[in-house]
């Protein structure tokens, strides 16, 4: 087709040239022809006035994030669309409406998307072949875009299986733009959840989506472009949860490189999310807060609730917290609203400021609703959150056991998905170490492979420092980890968790997999680097 209008603008037919560009841009851009539109955008004579490139132009700003040049666009070209011949009407009515579709989704109306959703996905009545086919892409197209919306706006638990519907019925018609429309989009589905909403996916299930969806965009030569963005994200903020920084930075750069030509906030404001996330697990306090401020800018130009906003300020405050700026974190915190107030993030943001004003009482009290179950929460990563300002106010009113007690619970949470930035951004090395008596080394318990970080009691006085009883809480490399510093053995090792030898070298062969080392003291200075270790030397 775009043939078709090159051929017509060779001749000279600007006008017919204009109106086979509008008639086929639904086409075009199901396909992600995007580009190639604006280069016969391009090729009309400058000052030419053709309504009819309204539409196009306006396919062209929302696919470069221009939400506002695409909104006055789209104006114009529905108002001539109603000027336009029956026979020509309906086509470009419902250009307008998924270009309507996709605007709201992108601003992060719900509701808009909803009501446009019901328009698209109504069956196309007539007996053609090309009926039939406009059917199928208009419901592709609504089950893509509702998707994107309930996993962006809401989190809702539909999302997934709308996304999964609209890839496959994509990859039935023959639109693998759209299948990878569909397909980048997943893991934002299933990355948060609510108390009501049981999680489903771990994050490995995540990333294996993530690269097959970039796998099948580069197959198609869509590697590079803001169509996969999404996975590109998220594939890197799994990274980041799990400790792999520098894994996670290297997509989460090229994520920026496929966005170079989309300014839209949605996109970009989880781009500045997940870097302020790595700068966090790196304990750049000052980098992380000027990254999570400019996601709080973008997602102030969206409409509606979006499912990670208290999540957003809530980091945005604890960084601040951290940054040395307790006072202008709880003036932000005192603008917010009651029940936003009351959200599980934001009370544990709240902690943060406690902590960093000496409070340590108070920053209990701010995660006792968390704790208990009653504060509204975005996942399980909001309770280890939780417990870990708990154990560190515990240590600070001079309560160890408790302490103890709070980074166990947070390690036991973390562990299936070996969950290593909340450890991280909270600065639990302090929990993770227990002086012990005599010669023995202090010995902290963390997995950079889960990244949970935890101490084991301390011994009784009178008794072996290292006594030699199952542990209360289960077995496996979570454990063998902070063994790593030490003087033990293997064996001893085995000894001290009442695990036979091998299931210790098991686990180590897998922490050693897992931090890329070779050796034991390489896997040390590895974890230590994570900050998952406390710093010191090994006896």
């Amino acid at each position: 087709m775009a043939e078709a209008v090159r051929h017509t603008q060779a001749a000279g037919d600007w006008a017919g040239a204009a109106r086979l560009l509008a008639d086929h841009s639904f086409s075009l851009t199901l396909d992600g022809q995007a580009q190639t539109m604006q280069a016969l955008l391009r090729a009309f004579p400058p000052g030419a006035d053709h309504p009819e490139l309204a539409l196009v132009r306006a396919t062209v700003d929302l696919a470069q994030g221009r939400l506002d040049e695409a909104a006055a666009h789209l104006a114009v070209a529905e108002a001539h669309a109603e000027t336009a011949p029956p026979d020509r009407r309906r086509r470009l009515r419902v250009a307008v409406a998924s270009l309507r579709l996709a605007l709201a989704r992108r601003r992060g109306d719900l509701a808009g998307v909803i009501e446009r959703v019901r328009f698209l996905a109504s069956p196309v009545t007539g007996p053609s072949d090309d009926d039939i086919a406009l059917g199928s892409d208009l419901r592709a197209v609504a089950l893509m875009n509702l998707g994107i919306a309930e996993a962006w706006a809401l989190g809702l638990p539909d999302a997934e299986r709308h996304l999964l519907e609209g890839a496959d019925l994509a990859r039935e018609i023959g639109r693998p733009y759209l299948e990878v429309g569909c397909l980048a989009q997943l893991g934002f589905a299933v990355i948060f959840h609510d108390a009501a909403t049981p999680k489903i996916h771990s994050f490995a299930t995540i990333q294996r989506r993530c690269r097959e969806a970039i796998a099948l965009a580069e197959r198609h030569g869509w590697g590079t472009e803001p169509v996969i963005a999404p996975a590109l994200i998220m594939l890197a903020a799994t990274m980041i949860w799990t400790g792999e920084f520098d894994e996670g930075e290297r997509w989460l750069r090229r994520a920026e490189r496929a966005l170079q030509t989309d300014t839209g906030p949605d996109l970009r404001l989880h781009v500045h999310m997940a870097s302020g996330l790595l700068h966090g697990g790196r304990g750049r306090h000052r980098e992380a807060l000027e990254e999570f401020g400019a996601a709080e800018r973008l997602r102030s130009q969206m409409e509606g609730s979006h499912a990670r906003d208290s999540q957003m300020t809530a980091w945005l405050l604890a960084t601040q917290a951290r940054a040395g700026l307790p006072d202008q974190a709880r003036a932000a915190l005192a603008a917010l609203d009651e029940q936003r107030a009351g959200s599980g993030e934001i009370r544990n943001a709240l902690a943060v400021i406690c902590l960093a004003e000496s409070d340590p009482a108070g920053a209990l009290a701010a995660v006792h609703d968390v704790l208990d179950g009653t504060a509204p929460v975005q996942g399980d990563v909001t309770v280890v959150d939780a417990h870990l300002l708990a154990g560190l106010a515990h240590r600070e009113l001079g309560d160890q056991r408790a302490a103890n007690h709070a980074a166990e619970r947070a390690l036991a949470l973390a562990e299936a998905d070996r969950q290593i930035l909340p450890f991280a951004m909270t600065g639990s090395a302090g929990l993770l170490e227990v002086a012990a008596p005599g010669t023995r080394p202090r010995t902290p318990r963390c997995s950079p492979t889960s990244s949970t970080c935890c101490t084991a009691p301390p011994p009784r006085p009178g008794t072996s420092p290292h006594p030699r009883r199952p542990r209360s809480s289960p077995p496996g490399e979570l454990r063998v980890l902070r063994y790593l510093p030490t003087n033990l053995s293997r064996p001893e090792i085995a000894a001290e968790l009442s695990v036979s030898p091998n299931t210790v070298n098991v686990h180590i062969r897998s922490i050693y997999a897992k931090l890329q080392v070779g050796d034991r003291s390489s896997a040390v200075r590895r974890a230590r680097e994570l900050r998952l270790l406390a710093a010191g030397r090994t006896r």
